[in-house]
């Protein structure tokens, strides 16, 4: 099964390995697909970037969806994605 590929800004990390997803219960997969999100949800996120020739290499990181719990600036966020051991990389170098 593929994951749902979902655009993140990972300039909004809340902790090292947990990045702001959607303030709502979905979020438009790269592919167009509504994808309902739910805590649990194992997807594929990315972020747009560029190699230092200036071509497209996109940061991306897979991961599992789960509440926000945080307070304050981010408490109307209300999913987030938890990512995995293997962090956040260049598309190029997967």
């Amino acid at each position: 099964m593929i994951k749902p590929m979902l655009y993140v800004d990972f300039n909004e990390m809340l902790e090292p390995n947990l990045v702001l997803l959607s303030v709502t219960d979905t979020k438009i997969a790269s592919n167009g697909e509504i994808v309902s999100l739910s805590g649990g949800l194992k997807v594929s996120v990315y972020m747009d970037d560029m190699n230092e020739r200036g071509h497209c290499d996109n940061l991306v990181a897979t991961g599992v969806v789960e509440a926000n719990q945080s307070t304050g600036w981010v408490a109307h966020v209300k999913w987030c994605c938890r990512i995995d051991a293997n962090g956040i990389r260049h598309q190029s170098e997967i």
